[in-house]
C-alpha cells in the first residue's frame, strides 16, 4: 500500500499531515511500540520527502502526545495504554452519536438512498475480500451520516478525533466487519424512521464496540504485559518504514 508522496497530488502543506497519519497508524496499530525511536532519514526515503516535512509531522504527533522529543536523541513513541484507545473510542462515539441523532431528524431521501446504496457496497466489497474497499465504504457511511446532520463545527470536530483512528486496520481487526454489517443496517433503519435516541444509541454502541476489538487485537500483538505496561521492541519507526517499504494512505476526515 503506497502512495506518491513527491507527485505532486499533496500540497507542501499537506505533507506533515501525511508524515504525522503515517507514523500515527503504525502506532496506533501497534506496529511500533512506546519508547522506540523515531528515525527521521528511512522515513524521508520511504516517503519521497525532505526533512522538513518529516520533522514538521513529528511535531504535530507531539502535540497530539504520541511522540516525545528527547534532547540530544530525537523523537521517542510516548506511552499508549488501554485507557487511550478507550479515551479516543469514547469521544468518537459521543460525537457521532449526537450527529446521528441531530441527522435523524432531517435527513433526506435522497440521503437516505445514498446510505443505502453504500450499504449495499460494503457487502459487495465483503464478499468479494476488497479490504480496501471495505475500509473506504465503512468510512463513508459514517461521512455521509455526518454531512448528514448538517452540523460543520461539530463534524469538524470529530474530523480531529477521527485522524487519530486510522481506517486501513479495521478490517483486519477480527469481528469488526462481521459487526459492521450488522450495526450499519441497524443505524440506517433507525434514520429512516426518525428516531434521534435510537440512532445516537445504536451508533455510540458501535463505535465503542470497536475500542474492545482493537485492544484485544494489541493485546493478542503483545504490546502490553499482564501488569498494563507496555512492551518495548526494540525497533524504530524508521526500522518498520523500511521493511514495510509503503507510505500512507490518503484519508480525508470525518
Amino acid at each position: 500500500m503506497s502512495v506518491e508522496i513527491s507527485s505532486g497530488r499533496f500540497t507542501r502543506d499537506q505533507l506533515p499531515e501525511q508524515v504525522a497519519a503515517y507514523v500515527r497508524e503504525l502506532i496506533v496499530s501497534g506496529e511500533v511500540r512506546p519508547g522506540e525511536f523515531v528515525r527521521m532519514e528511512p522515513i524521508t526515503k520511504a516517503m519521497g520527502v525532505s526533512n522538513t516535512p518529516v520533522r514538521e509531522g513529528l511535531l504535530v504527533l507531539r502535540n497530539e502526545g504520541f511522540v516525545e522529543l528527547v534532547p540530544r536523541r530525537g523523537f521517542v513513541v510516548a506511552k499508549f495504554t488501554r485507557q487511550d484507545v478507550r479515551d479516543l473510542f469514547w469521544v468518537q462515539g459521543m460525537v457521532a452519536g449526537e450527529l446521528a441523532a441531530r441527522a435523524a431528524k432531517i435527513v433526506t431521501e435522497e440521503e437516505l438512498a445514498d446510505l443505502s446504496d453504500l450499504l449495499d457496497q460494503y457487502e459487495r466489497a465483503v464478499n468479494e475480500s476488497a479490504g480496501d474497499q471495505v475500509a473506504r465504504l465503512g468510512h463513508s457511511f459514517h461521512r455521509r451520516i455526518n454531512i448528514a446532520a448538517d452540523s460543520d463545527r461539530l463534524t469538524l470536530l470529530l474530523g480531529s478525533v477521527v485522524k487519530h483512528l486510522t481506517n486501513r486496520f479495521y478490517a483486519a481487526i477480527e469481528g469488526h466487519v462481521d459487526a459492521t454489517l450488522q450495526d450499519h443496517p441497524a443505524i440506517l433503519d433507525a434514520l429512516r424512521k426518525r428516531k434521534p435516541e435510537e440512532a445516537r444509541r445504536l451508533m455510540e454502541t458501535h463505535i465503542l464496540a470497536g475500542a474492545d476489538r482493537l485492544i484485544a487485537s494489541l493485546e493478542e500483538q503483545g504490546l502490553w504485559t499482564d501488569d498494563g505496561e507496555v512492551k518495548a521492541a526494540g525497533r524504530s519507526v524508521a526500522s518498520v518504514a523500511s521493511a514495510n517499504g509503503r507510505a500512507p494512505r490518503r484519508r480525508t476526515s470525518g
